[in-house]
Protein backbone atom coordinates (compact mmCIF):
# COMPACT_ATOMS: atom_id res chain seq x y z
CA UNK A 1 0.00 0.00 0.00
CA UNK A 2 1.44 3.55 -1.37
CA UNK A 3 2.27 6.19 1.51
CA UNK A 4 -0.80 8.45 1.44
CA UNK A 5 -1.14 12.00 3.43
CA UNK A 6 -3.87 11.65 6.19
CA UNK A 7 -6.91 10.48 5.03
CA UNK A 8 -9.47 11.72 6.93
CA UNK A 9 -12.62 9.85 6.07
CA UNK A 10 -10.68 6.65 6.22
CA UNK A 11 -9.23 7.71 9.64
CA UNK A 12 -12.89 8.75 10.86
CA UNK A 13 -14.35 5.55 9.46
CA UNK A 14 -12.25 3.13 11.75
CA UNK A 15 -12.92 5.39 14.75
CA UNK A 16 -16.46 5.10 14.66
CA UNK A 17 -15.79 1.67 14.83
CA UNK A 18 -13.73 2.41 17.94
CA UNK A 19 -16.56 4.35 19.40
CA UNK A 20 -19.55 1.76 18.50
CA UNK A 21 -17.07 -0.99 20.13
CA UNK A 22 -15.81 0.90 23.21
CA UNK A 23 -19.37 2.06 24.35
CA UNK A 24 -20.58 -1.40 25.20
CA UNK A 25 -17.31 -2.32 26.44
CA UNK A 26 -16.99 0.28 29.35
CA UNK A 27 -20.71 -1.31 31.09
CA UNK A 28 -18.79 -3.03 33.93
CA UNK A 29 -17.77 0.08 36.05
CA UNK A 30 -21.46 1.92 36.15
CA UNK A 31 -22.80 -1.45 37.29
CA UNK A 32 -20.39 -2.69 39.57
CA UNK A 33 -22.62 -1.09 42.85
CA UNK A 34 -25.70 -2.93 41.14
CA UNK A 35 -23.86 -5.74 40.53
CA UNK A 36 -21.85 -6.21 44.23
CA UNK A 37 -25.24 -6.03 45.97
CA UNK A 38 -27.09 -8.73 43.35
CA UNK A 39 -24.22 -11.40 43.69
CA UNK A 40 -23.16 -10.12 47.27
CA UNK A 41 -19.55 -9.89 46.60
CA UNK A 42 -16.78 -7.51 47.53
CA UNK A 43 -14.12 -4.89 46.07
CA UNK A 44 -11.60 -7.83 45.29
CA UNK A 45 -13.52 -10.10 43.61
CA UNK A 46 -15.11 -7.24 41.64
CA UNK A 47 -11.32 -6.31 40.78
CA UNK A 48 -11.04 -10.13 39.63
CA UNK A 49 -14.26 -9.57 37.12
CA UNK A 50 -12.39 -6.56 35.71
CA UNK A 51 -9.43 -8.99 34.46
CA UNK A 52 -11.95 -11.28 33.24
CA UNK A 53 -12.80 -8.80 31.05
CA UNK A 54 -9.55 -7.97 30.20
CA UNK A 55 -7.72 -11.68 30.12
CA UNK A 56 -7.75 -11.94 26.43
CA UNK A 57 -5.43 -8.88 25.81
CA UNK A 58 -3.13 -11.15 27.61
CA UNK A 59 -2.94 -12.77 23.61
CA UNK A 60 -3.12 -9.85 21.72
CA UNK A 61 1.14 -10.12 21.02
CA UNK A 62 0.16 -13.37 19.73
CA UNK A 63 -2.83 -11.86 17.32
CA UNK A 64 -0.22 -9.55 16.41
CA UNK A 65 2.05 -12.36 14.83
CA UNK A 66 -0.73 -13.45 12.57
CA UNK A 67 -2.47 -10.26 12.20
CA UNK A 68 -1.34 -9.39 8.44
CA UNK A 69 -2.50 -12.94 7.24
CA UNK A 70 -6.31 -11.80 7.97
CA UNK A 71 -8.28 -9.51 6.71
CA UNK A 72 -8.89 -6.62 8.70
CA UNK A 73 -12.37 -5.24 7.44
CA UNK A 74 -14.52 -8.38 9.21
CA UNK A 75 -13.15 -7.38 12.78
CA UNK A 76 -13.61 -3.66 12.12
CA UNK A 77 -16.75 -4.51 11.82
CA UNK A 78 -18.28 -8.08 13.47
CA UNK A 79 -16.14 -7.30 16.79
CA UNK A 80 -18.54 -4.08 17.79
CA UNK A 81 -21.47 -6.56 17.42
CA UNK A 82 -20.08 -9.60 19.72
CA UNK A 83 -19.37 -6.86 22.20
CA UNK A 84 -22.64 -4.94 21.92
CA UNK A 85 -24.86 -8.06 22.74
CA UNK A 86 -22.32 -9.65 25.63
CA UNK A 87 -22.38 -6.15 26.93
CA UNK A 88 -25.94 -5.75 26.84
CA UNK A 89 -26.49 -8.82 28.86
CA UNK A 90 -23.89 -8.26 31.43
CA UNK A 91 -27.29 -7.04 34.15
CA UNK A 92 -29.04 -10.09 32.91
CA UNK A 93 -26.96 -12.49 33.99
CA UNK A 94 -28.48 -15.18 36.29
CA UNK A 95 -25.28 -16.27 37.68
CA UNK A 96 -21.52 -14.93 38.75
CA UNK A 97 -20.30 -17.76 36.08
CA UNK A 98 -22.46 -16.45 33.53
CA UNK A 99 -21.60 -12.70 34.23
CA UNK A 100 -17.64 -13.96 33.97
CA UNK A 101 -18.43 -15.36 30.64
CA UNK A 102 -19.66 -12.42 29.19
CA UNK A 103 -17.03 -10.37 30.49
CA UNK A 104 -14.41 -12.97 28.63
CA UNK A 105 -16.57 -12.87 25.55
CA UNK A 106 -16.17 -8.68 25.69
CA UNK A 107 -12.86 -9.48 26.26
CA UNK A 108 -12.08 -11.52 23.58
CA UNK A 109 -13.75 -9.50 20.75
CA UNK A 110 -12.44 -6.40 22.06
CA UNK A 111 -8.04 -8.05 21.70
CA UNK A 112 -9.14 -8.85 18.39
CA UNK A 113 -10.36 -5.46 17.31
CA UNK A 114 -7.74 -3.22 19.28
CA UNK A 115 -4.60 -5.38 17.32
CA UNK A 116 -5.04 -4.41 13.36
CA UNK A 117 -7.22 -0.94 14.19
CA UNK A 118 -4.31 1.41 15.08
CA UNK A 119 -2.07 -0.19 12.05
CA UNK A 120 -4.99 1.17 9.48
CA UNK A 121 -5.01 4.54 11.32
CA UNK A 122 -1.22 4.78 11.19
CA UNK A 123 -1.69 3.53 7.38
CA UNK A 124 -4.06 6.49 6.77
CA UNK A 125 -2.50 8.78 8.57
CA UNK A 126 0.42 9.64 6.03
CA UNK A 127 3.28 11.39 8.55
CA UNK A 128 0.65 12.54 11.15
CA UNK A 129 0.40 9.47 13.02
CA UNK A 130 -0.04 11.68 16.22
CA UNK A 131 -2.95 12.92 15.01
CA UNK A 132 -4.45 9.84 13.59
CA UNK A 133 -4.31 8.04 16.91
CA UNK A 134 -5.98 11.44 18.72
CA UNK A 135 -9.11 10.87 16.39
CA UNK A 136 -8.77 6.99 17.21
CA UNK A 137 -8.36 7.35 20.86
CA UNK A 138 -11.61 9.97 20.40
CA UNK A 139 -13.57 7.60 19.73
CA UNK A 140 -12.84 4.93 22.00
CA UNK A 141 -12.98 8.19 25.21
CA UNK A 142 -16.10 9.48 23.45
CA UNK A 143 -17.37 5.94 23.71
CA UNK A 144 -15.84 6.15 27.47
CA UNK A 145 -18.01 8.55 28.17
CA UNK A 146 -21.64 8.32 27.04
CA UNK A 147 -21.04 4.31 27.49
CA UNK A 148 -21.66 4.94 31.75
CA UNK A 149 -24.54 7.25 31.20
CA UNK A 150 -26.02 5.35 28.65
CA UNK A 151 -26.13 1.66 30.82
CA UNK A 152 -27.47 3.55 33.76
CA UNK A 153 -30.28 5.48 32.00
CA UNK A 154 -31.09 1.96 30.61
CA UNK A 155 -31.20 0.28 33.87
CA UNK A 156 -33.65 3.06 34.99
CA UNK A 157 -35.89 2.50 32.30
CA UNK A 158 -36.09 -1.00 32.08
CA UNK A 159 -34.22 -2.69 35.12
CA UNK A 160 -31.49 -4.62 35.67
CA UNK A 161 -32.51 -7.30 33.25
CA UNK A 162 -33.63 -5.17 30.50
CA UNK A 163 -30.59 -4.01 29.17
CA UNK A 164 -30.20 -6.39 26.61
CA UNK A 165 -32.08 -4.13 24.80
CA UNK A 166 -29.17 -1.49 24.18
CA UNK A 167 -27.69 -4.37 21.32
CA UNK A 168 -30.99 -3.51 19.11
CA UNK A 169 -29.03 0.16 17.93
CA UNK A 170 -25.49 -1.36 17.87
CA UNK A 171 -26.40 -3.94 15.47
CA UNK A 172 -27.99 -1.77 13.25
CA UNK A 173 -24.63 0.83 13.66
CA UNK A 174 -22.88 -2.09 12.55
CA UNK A 175 -25.16 -3.14 9.46
CA UNK A 176 -24.43 0.87 8.09
CA UNK A 177 -20.72 0.86 9.04
CA UNK A 178 -20.45 -2.75 6.32
CA UNK A 179 -22.26 -0.76 3.74
CA UNK A 180 -19.78 2.43 4.12
CA UNK A 181 -17.00 0.75 4.77
CA UNK A 182 -14.94 -0.07 1.74
CA UNK A 183 -12.77 -3.13 1.57
CA UNK A 184 -9.48 -1.93 2.87
CA UNK A 185 -6.78 -4.60 1.51
CA UNK A 186 -4.58 -6.22 3.84
CA UNK A 187 -1.44 -7.49 3.21
CA UNK A 188 1.99 -8.87 4.36
CA UNK A 189 4.64 -5.97 5.63
CA UNK A 190 7.43 -8.06 6.52
CA UNK A 191 9.24 -8.72 2.82
CA UNK A 192 12.23 -9.81 4.46
CA UNK A 193 10.89 -12.69 5.75
CA UNK A 194 8.73 -13.76 2.32
CA UNK A 195 5.78 -13.74 4.36
CA UNK A 196 7.25 -15.77 7.41
CA UNK A 197 6.44 -12.44 10.46
CA UNK A 198 10.17 -13.27 12.24
CA UNK A 199 8.06 -12.36 16.21
CA UNK A 200 10.99 -13.49 17.72
CA UNK A 201 13.87 -11.40 16.41
CA UNK A 202 11.63 -8.65 16.84
CA UNK A 203 10.26 -9.01 20.04
CA UNK A 204 14.41 -9.40 21.01
CA UNK A 205 15.05 -6.16 18.81
CA UNK A 206 12.22 -4.00 20.67
CA UNK A 207 12.88 -5.92 24.56
CA UNK A 208 14.57 -3.02 25.79
CA UNK A 209 12.32 -0.35 24.63
CA UNK A 210 8.61 -2.80 25.39
CA UNK A 211 10.68 -2.93 28.85
CA UNK A 212 10.83 1.00 29.57
CA UNK A 213 7.22 1.18 27.96
CA UNK A 214 6.11 -0.99 30.84
CA UNK A 215 7.62 0.96 33.77
CA UNK A 216 5.93 3.82 32.36
CA UNK A 217 2.19 2.55 31.68
CA UNK A 218 2.49 0.28 35.15
CA UNK A 219 2.84 3.77 37.67
CA UNK A 220 0.40 5.37 35.67
CA UNK A 221 -2.26 2.46 35.66
CA UNK A 222 -2.84 2.87 39.02
CA UNK A 223 -4.16 5.88 38.86
CA UNK A 224 -6.49 5.30 35.85
CA UNK A 225 -7.17 1.47 36.54
CA UNK A 226 -8.36 2.54 40.20
CA UNK A 227 -10.53 5.09 39.04
CA UNK A 228 -11.84 3.85 35.61
CA UNK A 229 -13.00 0.78 37.40
CA UNK A 230 -13.77 1.92 41.41
CA UNK A 231 -14.66 5.62 40.93
CA UNK A 232 -18.94 5.28 40.48
CA UNK A 233 -18.48 2.75 44.12
CA UNK A 234 -16.28 5.35 45.83
CA UNK A 235 -18.88 8.21 45.08
CA UNK A 236 -21.84 5.85 45.91
CA UNK A 237 -20.65 3.12 48.56
CA UNK A 238 -18.52 6.00 50.23
CA UNK A 239 -19.96 9.25 49.78
CA UNK A 240 -23.28 8.95 49.72
CA UNK A 241 -24.62 9.76 46.46
CA UNK A 242 -27.15 8.04 43.93
CA UNK A 243 -25.67 5.81 41.27
CA UNK A 244 -26.67 7.90 38.51
CA UNK A 245 -24.29 10.18 39.99
CA UNK A 246 -21.85 7.88 40.01
CA UNK A 247 -21.96 7.18 36.67
CA UNK A 248 -22.05 11.03 36.16
CA UNK A 249 -18.61 11.05 37.43
CA UNK A 250 -17.24 8.70 35.80
CA UNK A 251 -18.71 10.31 32.52
CA UNK A 252 -16.88 13.48 34.01
CA UNK A 253 -13.44 12.02 34.15
CA UNK A 254 -14.05 10.52 30.49
CA UNK A 255 -15.06 14.08 29.11
CA UNK A 256 -11.73 15.44 29.59
CA UNK A 257 -10.03 12.12 28.44
CA UNK A 258 -11.93 12.47 25.35
CA UNK A 259 -9.97 16.15 25.06
CA UNK A 260 -7.02 14.92 25.94
CA UNK A 261 -6.71 11.42 23.69
CA UNK A 262 -7.90 14.17 20.84
CA UNK A 263 -5.61 16.75 21.51
CA UNK A 264 -2.40 15.16 22.68
CA UNK A 265 -1.67 13.15 19.83
CA UNK A 266 -1.18 16.27 17.52
CA UNK A 267 0.49 18.21 20.35
CA UNK A 268 3.43 15.12 20.41
CA UNK A 269 3.61 16.20 16.79
CA UNK A 270 4.92 19.33 17.35
CA UNK A 271 6.93 19.11 20.53
CA UNK A 272 7.59 15.79 20.90
CA UNK A 273 6.72 12.32 22.14
CA UNK A 274 8.80 12.40 25.23
CA UNK A 275 8.62 16.14 25.49
CA UNK A 276 4.72 15.19 26.29
CA UNK A 277 4.93 12.20 28.25
CA UNK A 278 7.42 13.87 30.83
CA UNK A 279 4.76 16.39 31.45
CA UNK A 280 1.43 14.53 32.04
CA UNK A 281 4.06 12.53 34.47
CA UNK A 282 4.81 15.47 36.50
CA UNK A 283 1.38 16.84 36.45
CA UNK A 284 -1.00 13.69 37.12
CA UNK A 285 0.00 13.15 40.68
CA UNK A 286 -0.89 16.48 42.06
CA UNK A 287 -4.12 15.97 40.51
CA UNK A 288 -4.92 13.02 42.01
CA UNK A 289 -4.22 14.30 45.27
CA UNK A 290 -6.49 17.01 44.61
CA UNK A 291 -9.25 14.87 44.07
CA UNK A 292 -8.59 12.62 47.05
CA UNK A 293 -8.03 15.73 49.66
CA UNK A 294 -10.70 18.10 48.19
CA UNK A 295 -14.60 18.46 48.82
CA UNK A 296 -17.23 17.50 46.44
CA UNK A 297 -17.19 20.60 43.94
CA UNK A 298 -13.26 20.31 43.53
CA UNK A 299 -13.12 16.93 43.23
CA UNK A 300 -15.19 17.08 40.32
CA UNK A 301 -12.97 19.99 38.82
CA UNK A 302 -9.97 17.67 39.58
CA UNK A 303 -11.47 14.92 37.82
CA UNK A 304 -11.61 16.98 34.66
CA UNK A 305 -8.52 17.95 35.06
CA UNK A 306 -7.45 13.87 35.45
CA UNK A 307 -9.40 12.38 32.21
CA UNK A 308 -7.22 15.20 30.29
CA UNK A 309 -3.81 14.09 31.78
CA UNK A 310 -4.46 10.07 32.35
CA UNK A 311 -5.75 9.39 29.08
CA UNK A 312 -3.71 12.17 27.10
CA UNK A 313 -0.34 9.46 26.93
CA UNK A 314 -2.42 6.54 25.02
CA UNK A 315 -2.30 8.16 21.59
CA UNK A 316 1.33 9.48 22.04
CA UNK A 317 2.50 6.01 23.15
CA UNK A 318 0.31 4.25 20.30
CA UNK A 319 2.34 6.70 17.36
CA UNK A 320 5.35 6.14 19.45
CA UNK A 321 5.27 2.37 19.15
CA UNK A 322 4.27 2.46 15.29
CA UNK A 323 7.17 4.60 14.48
CA UNK A 324 10.15 2.44 16.01
CA UNK A 325 10.61 1.38 12.47
CA UNK A 326 9.75 -2.42 12.41
CA UNK A 327 8.36 -3.91 9.58
CA UNK A 328 5.77 -5.90 11.58
CA UNK A 329 3.22 -3.07 13.08
CA UNK A 330 0.43 -5.15 13.95
CA UNK A 331 2.83 -7.14 16.36
CA UNK A 332 3.96 -3.81 17.71
CA UNK A 333 0.52 -2.83 18.31
CA UNK A 334 -0.21 -6.51 20.02
CA UNK A 335 2.94 -5.91 22.42
CA UNK A 336 1.54 -2.92 23.17
CA UNK A 337 -1.91 -4.11 23.80
CA UNK A 338 -0.32 -6.83 26.09
CA UNK A 339 1.50 -4.77 28.02
CA UNK A 340 -1.90 -2.37 28.61
CA UNK A 341 -3.69 -5.46 29.60
CA UNK A 342 -0.63 -6.63 32.13
CA UNK A 343 -0.51 -2.93 33.91
CA UNK A 344 -4.01 -2.62 33.80
CA UNK A 345 -5.00 -5.86 35.28
CA UNK A 346 -2.28 -5.68 37.99
CA UNK A 347 -3.52 -2.16 38.44
CA UNK A 348 -7.10 -3.43 38.98
CA UNK A 349 -6.39 -6.26 41.12
CA UNK A 350 -4.26 -4.18 43.50
CA UNK A 351 -6.71 -1.15 43.80
CA UNK A 352 -9.51 -4.39 44.60
CA UNK A 353 -7.28 -5.86 47.60
CA UNK A 354 -5.83 -2.63 49.01
CA UNK A 355 -9.54 -1.03 48.62
CA UNK A 356 -10.98 -3.57 50.83
CA UNK A 357 -7.89 -3.53 53.11
CA UNK A 358 -7.51 0.36 53.93
CA UNK A 359 -10.55 2.26 51.77
CA UNK A 360 -10.33 3.51 48.49
CA UNK A 361 -9.64 7.02 49.59
CA UNK A 362 -6.24 5.67 50.84
CA UNK A 363 -6.10 3.45 47.77
CA UNK A 364 -6.24 6.68 45.30
CA UNK A 365 -3.77 8.26 47.56
CA UNK A 366 -0.92 5.98 47.03
CA UNK A 367 -1.31 5.61 43.25
CA UNK A 368 -0.95 9.17 43.82
CA UNK A 369 2.45 8.52 44.99
CA UNK A 370 3.38 5.52 42.96
CA UNK A 371 2.50 7.69 39.74
CA UNK A 372 6.02 9.90 40.35
CA UNK A 373 7.73 6.49 39.15
CA UNK A 374 6.74 7.17 36.25
CA UNK A 375 8.58 10.38 35.61
CA UNK A 376 12.23 8.59 35.22
CA UNK A 377 10.70 5.85 33.27
CA UNK A 378 10.40 8.84 30.61
CA UNK A 379 14.00 8.92 30.08
CA UNK A 380 14.25 5.44 30.04
CA UNK A 381 11.67 5.16 27.49
CA UNK A 382 13.52 8.06 25.47
CA UNK A 383 16.72 6.06 25.70
CA UNK A 384 15.54 3.11 24.54
CA UNK A 385 13.69 3.95 21.43
CA UNK A 386 15.00 3.31 18.06
CA UNK A 387 13.54 6.76 16.81
CA UNK A 388 14.29 9.89 18.67
CA UNK A 389 12.02 12.71 16.46
CA UNK A 390 12.75 15.18 19.03
CA UNK A 391 15.18 15.61 21.62
CA UNK A 392 13.97 16.53 25.33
Amino acid sequence: MKKIIFNRSKVLTISSAHFLHDVYSSFLAPLLPLLLKKYGIDLSVASWLSLIQRIPSLFSIVLGTFAHKIPWRPIIILAPVVTAISGSLLGAAPSILLLGILLFTIGMSSAVFHVPAPVMIKIFSGNRAGKGMSFYMLGGESARMLGPLLIVSAVSWWGLEGTWRLAVPAIVAAVILSLTMEKIPYETIDTEGKGKLKWKNTLQEYSGFFVALTIYMLFRSVMRGALATFLPTYMVGLKGNSLLFGAFSLSVLQATAVVGTFVAGSISDKIGRFNTLLILAIVSPFLMFLFVWSGPALQLISLLFLGFVLAASTPVLLALVQEQGSNQPALMNGSFTTINFLTGALSVLAAGYIGDAIGLAKTFQISGYLAFAAIPAVFLLKKKSQKQNRNL
